[in-house]
């Protein structure tokens, strides 16, 4: 008669599931409040005491912890000496492990739990087990996901057992499962002690979306979810419409959103392969969306919009008038939806608590042979910013200076933009030089540059950007400083009555 040792915080499927090996001539070794369960339902239970010769103790802290458990899971039964240690100890085999963890994720996740309830749910007795038994898999099925119940009753009941291919399946299942479960626990802890980069860094990640291909279409990908940062995301919405979201609809639709939480306005970001193409903000949303629209009427099509307000009829009748491919905002009304869901390929992301932007999350790029891991840049302006040409801005200049420099946080460096009356009008973005990026955002303006600003995301290496920008009417510049040749700037500056701020820090986005 094999032996299966039962022991799961989520009973889920659990009775049933034992009822069938019961039928199959199993005996069952059982802990707690689930052998309670299972004697309920009629099942004979073996309690772990009994195996073990010694009673559970410490609360429950220790109870599978002892060789009659451990030796009758790891030992290799194709091993004479094994099986005549066992043979000797009198222990028992075990050839079965079904266990789930205590639910640490669920507890962190709590209001207001206290450290000492979170501590309590570190598992430890089940880790060592189902490690034990997915070591020994060759040997030993062990069961971590209740989705798995059926596969294992399948095999048992047209083979007598269950195949290797079945039981190494689902020790891979057992060692991704405790890493995570690990990784959250010293997630936990870096957090207890403010340590932002530890010697060893793990980050804790789940729920895979298999995607139908990546950036191009020769790439496999997929995508998986962060340990509770869903709220206000592109993974954290719900999708009122349209095909299934992919690798570069996530990719840019993030972009847009990282924008957006840059405004309490009304703001509307029209985003294109991960950059925006048109920012605006305004009264309301129509005036906003509109000012979007025109920064850039081409690229727009295709694109990504984010929102930061509820879309209405008249939002969504200009938006109708092309071809979108995401549309994401907090809300819509009804009469929106009914224009919007009309077209058939356009997906539409419900985003209620879209302006939340105090995660604490890691920026992460992979290279080649690592990661490069960075705060996420949570920061707009230093507080001691300068006017450091002779002439001030005006309010108005004021006003659409800091939309600029808000918006010009979200292109990709060397990133420049211009903007009017809060709204973007032309955007030089990706360039290896700033005069490029300087020419290519006069370039898009045209004749809307004069009486424009400027927003640069680093700073100016030479006076040619002031010079160009004067020429073509702009009127006032933000940018960091900090160039070896920052005079020659203000200098020139001042010789067209430009006024300049310098903010003191850069926004690099690459």
């Amino acid at each position: 008669m094999k032996t299966a040792l039962i022991s799961v915080y989520d009973k889920e499927g659990i009775v049933d599931f034992s009822l069938e090996l019961d039928k199959l001539g199993w005996n069952i070794v059982s802990t707690g409040g689930t052998s309670n369960i299972l004697k309920e339902a009629g099942i004979d239970v073996t309690d772990v005491s009994e195996i073990t010769k010694f009673p559970e103790i410490l609360d429950g802290r220790v109870k599978t912890l002892h060789p009659n458990i451990h030796g009758g899971l790891l030992y290799r039964r194709d091993d004479k000496g094994h099986i005549s240690t066992l043979k000797d100890l009198n222990i028992g085999s075990i050839d079965m492990v079904v266990n789930n963890l205590y639910p640490f994720e669920e507890t962190i996740n709590k209001e207001n739990v206290s450290h000492e309830d979170i501590i309590e749910n570190i598992d430890i007795g089940g880790p060592s087990m189902i490690r034990a038994a997915a070591k020994n898999y060759r040997d030993v099925t062990v069961i971590v996901d209740p989705m798995d119940y059926s596969k294992v009753i399948e095999e048992l009941k047209a083979n007598g057992d269950t195949s290797i291919e079945l039981r190494q399946f689902l020790a891979r299942k057992v060692f991704q499962y405790t890493a995570y479960y690990d990784s959250l626990i010293s997630s936990y802890f870096n957090e207890l002690e403010s340590v932002d980069f530890p010697e060893i860094i793990t980050f804790p990640f789940k729920g895979k979306q298999q995607l139908r291909y990546g950036e191009n279409p020769h790439q496999k990908a997929a995508v998986y979810k962060e340990f509770g940062h869903l709220d206000g995301t592109i993974l954290g919405a719900k999708q009122l419409h349209g095909k299934a979201l992919s690798f570069n609809n996530i990719n840019d639709g993030n972009g847009a959103l990282e924008i957006l939480k840059e405004f309490e306005e009304p703001t509307v970001v029209a985003v294109k392969h991960a950059n925006p193409c048109g920012i605006g903000s305004g009264k309301n949303l129509l005036e906003a969306y509109d000012k979007a629209y025109e920064s850039d009427k081409v690229s727009i099509f295709g694109g990504i919009i984010g929102m930061n307000r509820e879309v209405d009829m008249e939002v969504a009748r200009r938006i109708d008038r092309i071809f979108i491919e995401i549309v994401m905002a907090p809300s819509f009304t009804q009469e929106a939806l009914e224009i919007l869901t009309a077209k058939k390929n356009i997906r539409i992301l419900e985003i209620p608590n879209i302006m939340k932007n105090d995660y604490t999350s890691y920026d992460i790029k992979k290279v080649l042979g690592g990661i490069l891991v960075q705060e996420r840049n949570t920061q707009l302006l230093e507080e001691d910013f300068k006017v450091v040409t002779d002439r001030e801005p005006t309010e108005e200049e004021m006003e659409d200076l800091l939309f600029g420099w808000k918006a010009v946080k979200g292109v990709k460096s060397n990133g420049v933009l211009l903007a009017k009356d809060r709204g973007t009008i032309g955007i030089g973005m990706g360039e290896v030089s700033r005069i490029w990026a300087v020419e290519s955002a006069i370039a898009r303006a045209g004749e809307k540059a004069k009486g424009s600003v400027l927003a640069s995301d680093g700073f100016f290496p030479f006076k040619d950007s002031v010079e160009a920008l004067a020429k073509a009417g702009v009127t006032a510049i933000i940018q960091p400083g900090g160039s070896l040749r920052d005079e020659e700037s203000i200098e020139e500056a001042d010789k067209h009555n430009m006024a300049m701020i310098f903010t003191g820090i850069r926004h690099f986005k690459h």
